[in-house]
């Protein structure tokens, strides 16, 4: 697995912790973080997916932003997920992105929020998918 750049100590020990099998790529002049094999809730086309999260300059005091997921998900009853057609190019790859964001009552706080917490916000982007229809 590659480590082309740093993450901070917590978030190394966080993904170790989960057992997540991880690589942190450099793509042109973006950092990324690939979660390799993330389970996914029932009713996609997979069982598991990658999940790319962009570093933005100035992590962790910078938050974190979106998810991107390859290969595409999509849901199994046909129903369009919104939002999610905008495709990026990640290390060779068409990675599906999901623009999901932080809203005023649950904003980024340096110092409490970390990549833990951003995984924990995808995890319920996920799962939720399936109340809004």
């Amino acid at each position: 697995m590659r480590r082309e750049f740093d993450l901070p100590a917590l978030d190394r020990e966080h993904l170790d912790a989960a057992g997540s099998q991880w690589e942190a790529v450099k793509n042109g002049g973006e950092f990324w973080l690939l979660i390799h094999k993330a389970k996914l809730p029932t009713g996609y086309n997979v069982p598991e997916a990658s999940i790319a999260i962009k570093i933005e300059p100035g992590y962790p005091n910078a938050q974190l932003d979106m998810a991107y997921f390859n290969p595409i998900l999509q849901r199994t009853d046909g129903k369009p997920i919104p939002c999610a057609d905008a495709m990026v190019h990640i290390d060779g790859k068409q990675w599906q992105r999901w623009s999901r964001h932080r809203t005023a009552a649950n904003p980024w706080l340096p110092g409490e929020d970390s990549l833990e917490t951003h995984l924990i916000l995808v995890h319920d982007w996920l799962a939720r998918e399936f109340e809004r229809r």
